[in-house]
């Protein structure tokens, strides 16, 4: 037996949406620009296509059932790739040229796809991608040669805006052998790296004696010789790779603050095409 097809109409699911957000028919008419029997004609049609009851109705209250759960989140799915599509089809293509400056450690494993799809939505704003650390990329940015920079926040005064926080950690080769009673062995950053200085200013508090063994000119470099046994680091967790992990705790190594990655934009400069890639970027990092 062939089953017929039920369509859901988008403005009852959209309607549905809202009376689910605002728990009130009369609230979700006035923000949709419904009267209150209207919004109820609405739900009432959508109940009978469905043969589900999606709200528990009270005098007093209005809730979900567990069928109106399972639908506002296919719903809010439906919307959003329906929204994107109108958006797509009948908006003017953003064009343009994008100077990004990215950290070489800022979500290696995601980037290619974010990037990958963000050139699949916007195929004429062609990206320029500088990844370096957060000291060689900030200047470049005050001089303006890059329009939006992802950078760690600690280090710098400028305005910005944070994507996201994590711990730091301390940071050792797999297979490293250190012992607590060693003089500590440190890769890090050049200076004015905020890892070297916290490091610098945390071990000594500790009464701990460290010398450099290593700086990197990079994150990678850094991370390798960590990999390598050549030193113990400070990195963010999310840089934390195959290979490195976490310093044990017999170490006794000092307790470390959260990281905050920053986005660095100049808002008072418009630019559509910048604009679209952080509205993407903060949302893509808001769905992780």
């Amino acid at each position: 037996m062939v089953m017929t097809p039920i369509d859901l109409d988008i403005d009852m699911l959209r309607c549905f949406v809202e009376v689910a957000g605002a728990r009130s028919f009369t609230k979700a008419g006035k923000n949709i620009g419904l009267t209150q029997s209207g919004v109820s004609i609405k739900i009432r049609r959508l109940e009978d296509r469905l043969n589900s009851q999606v709200f528990n109705r009270s005098s007093k209250s209005l809730s979900l059932t567990r069928e109106g759960e399972i639908l506002l989140d296919y719903a809010g799915r439906i919307l959003s790739v329906h929204d994107e599509a109108v958006g797509q089809l009948t908006q003017p293509a953003a064009t343009g040229n994008l100077r990004i400056g990215l950290l070489d450690y800022f979500l290696p494993e995601l980037l290619p796809s974010i990037l990958a799809r963000f050139r699949k939505h916007f195929p004429s704003i062609h990206l320029e991608i500088h990844t370096e650390v957060g000291i060689d990329l900030l200047p470049r940015f005050r001089n303006g040669e890059l329009d939006l920079v992802v950078a760690g926040r600690d280090n710098f005064s400028d305005t910005s805006r944070i994507l996201y926080e994590e711990p730091l950690v301390w940071a050792v080769g797999q297979g490293a052998d250190v012992t607590a009673h060693e003089r500590l062995q440190l890769a890090l950053l050049p200076s004015p790296c905020h890892f070297r200085g916290l490091a610098s200013e945390l071990l000594e508090k500790a009464g701990r004696t460290w010398d450099i063994s290593y700086t990197g000119t990079s994150m990678s470099s850094v991370q390798a010789a960590v990999q390598a046994g050549i030193g113990i680091s400070i990195l963010p967790k999310g840089a934390v790779r195959k290979g490195l992990r976490k310093a044990p705790a017999h170490l006794g190594l000092p307790k470390l603050p959260m990281y905050s990655l920053a986005l660095f934009i100049d808002e008072n400069r418009p630019d559509e095409a910048r604009d679209l890639f952080v509205s993407y970027l903060e949302a893509e990092l808001e769905d992780l």
